[in-house]
């Protein structure tokens, strides 16, 4: 029976190859090559040695890792009380609470460091607890996802259990809960850690000279200053300190996992008394850290020195904001090459996400190396793929650095996995008997395999294409490198309007932050229906 069954669902070899080609192709071209070529053009024994003997190279390896190591422990006393308040009560607003959180989390960085400029006194809004303060809120969606995803799916038997034996609330958590979430605990603390040390938008916002993480680094050395060999260097430093950094998560998480007996979430208590006075606090804390900001953002971009004005916002068409006060950049049409680049970068991704998945699917274990070659553009920072890029296709025939549509290919490269992870888990639950009834039934093998396939994957290929389009808008690594003058981004142009003086070019750059803050969240609130209409379906 199961020879027969996987006779009917054999797929043509040209079909399996056609397929399997683009997401290997478009990996190859446009990951592996810049990156060998980076690794070939700027790392030699001199770039080596004169990097790693410059006493700046080690300030901002130092600064880089500490200031991740903060961030990541205040993320994560940041994070506990509200991940322990929506795990574990029922309480009206939980759902819009969480969509929140996330929304903020999937803002482009630059974002969080113009919001943070808006909140910020002057006197503090280029300092080290600024850039501590919004990778803390930036981040907060990650723990309480991570952590809480767990927690709530702890027994309720195990608090009242220890109750019963005269445990008080703390000693209930220290004993009882915190060993049995440490392990989501080492995982939330090893994402927050690398989106931490790997941070570049924020940085250029927020960060001056002497505050400057590797990746802006890396940055500054291959655009402003030619070094091609020492950015190189430093950028398989990090890559050399992510790797360390996931492997010591992994032995962590290995260390601290128990066997417990995990449920799936049920409908849990409501707060009752006292309780509802600490839910509350613990809610109330994260509202204010994540809307704070925003409020602030919004109402920066009205206020023009000490008054309040619409001339930011009357002023987004056009290069001119006052009479005789140019701004230097179009503000219109940073916003259509935004929107245009994530366009084509969506439908880039979603169709070579799609032939990723078809491929992924019908190869098997064979499928298992595109699967996880996708996945490594992921764990390497936007800026070495933007360089890798810049300094691959520099010269002919492939010079094609003018291309209109190279940028939006560096953002459907960091977007891809996003768009194959969702789907490729519903393809891989489809019952391969539906194939094989299609074809009893004298339908071709594509034909039966795209009839019983196809219809289900639409909906998470369309979520995908959305978490694409959104990650597009807001990229701000690799468009750094790849932009080209005239053609600039939102997110680029608000950084240059943040660094200029006057209160006039911030109060752009705020209105600028608002209108592309307000695109994302729609569209995460878009994606996020979609799932919700999804699962009740």
């Amino acid at each position: 029976m199961d020879r027969d069954r996987r006779r009917l669902n054999r797929l043509p070899r040209w079909f399996v190859t056609a397929v399997a080609a683009p997401p290997v192709v478009f990996l190859a071209v446009f990951y592996a090559w810049p990156f060998l070529t980076l690794t070939a053009r700027g790392v030699s024994i001199d770039a080596i040695s004169d990097t790693l003997g410059n006493s700046r190279t080690w300030e901002v390896v130092w600064f880089t890792f500490w200031q991740a190591v903060a961030s990541t422990m205040l993320t994560l006393l940041a994070g506990l009380a509200p991940a322990w308040a929506v795990s574990r009560f029922s309480f009206p607003g939980r759902r819009v609470l969480l969509s929140v959180l996330t929304a903020v989390f999937v803002l482009p960085t630059v974002i969080v460091g113009a919001a943070f400029v808006a909140l910020l006194p002057s006197s503090l809004d280029r300092s080290v607890w600024a850039i501590i303060g919004a990778h803390v809120v930036f981040n907060l969606a990650v723990v309480v996802r991570t952590v809480g995803s767990v927690w709530e799916r702890l027994p309720h038997d195990l608090d009242h259990a220890a109750a019963t034996l005269g445990a008080n609330r703390w000693a209930t958590f220290r004993h009882v809960s915190l060993p049995l979430i440490r392990p989501a605990l080492a995982a939330a603390a090893a994402i927050v850690f690398l989106f931490t040390f790997t941070s570049f938008g924020v940085i250029r916002v927020l960060g001056t000279p002497g505050r400057t993480t590797i990746e802006v680094e890396v940055w500054r050395r291959a655009t402003q200053l030619g070094d091609i060999g020492g950015a190189a260097v430093l950028t398989l430093l990090q890559l050399l300190a992510l790797g360390a950094m996931a492997a010591g998560a992994a032995a962590v998480q290995r260390r601290t996992a128990h066997v417990v007996d995990l449920r799936e979430p049920s409908r849990h208590p409501r707060p009752s008394g006292r309780q509802w006075w600490t839910v509350g606090a613990a809610l109330g804390l994260a509202v204010v850290m994540v809307a704070a900001p925003l409020v602030a953002l919004v109402e920066r971009s009205f206020r023009i020195g000490g008054a309040y004005s619409t001339d930011a916002w009357r002023g987004l068409g056009s290069n001119e904001i006052r009479p005789g006060l140019r701004l230097g950049v179009d503000p219109g049409d940073a916003l259509l090459a935004s929107v245009t680049n994530a366009a084509w970068a969506t439908a880039f991704a979603t169709a070579i996400g799609t032939a990723a998945v078809v491929a992924i699917t019908v190869l098997g274990r064979s499928g298992r190396a595109i699967d996880t070659g996708l996945m490594l553009p992921l764990g390497t920072s936007a800026v070495t793929i933007g360089f890798g890029m810049l300094i691959t296709f520099d010269t002919p025939p492939v010079d094609w650095r003018a291309s209109w549509w190279l940028v939006p290919v560096g953002h459907a490269l960091v977007a891809v996995p996003f768009v194959v992870r969702g789907a490729l888990a519903v393809a891989r639950s489809i019952d391969p008997d539906l194939r094989a009834a299609a074809a009893t039934l004298g339908a071709p093998p594509i034909r039966a395999w795209a009839t019983a396939t196809l219809p289900m994957l639409r909906r998470p290929l369309a979520t995908g294409g959305g978490i694409a389009a959104a990650i597009s808008l807001g990229e701000f690594g690799a468009t750094s490198f790849l932009s080209r003058s005239g053609e600039e981004t939102l997110p680029i142009v608000i950084e240059r309007l943040l660094a200029r003086t006057g209160g006039v070019f911030q109060a752009q750059a705020f209105a600028l932050a608002t209108l592309l803050a307000a695109a994302t969240v729609a569209i995460v609130v878009l994606v996020d229906a979609g799932g919700d209409r999804a699962r009740r379906s």
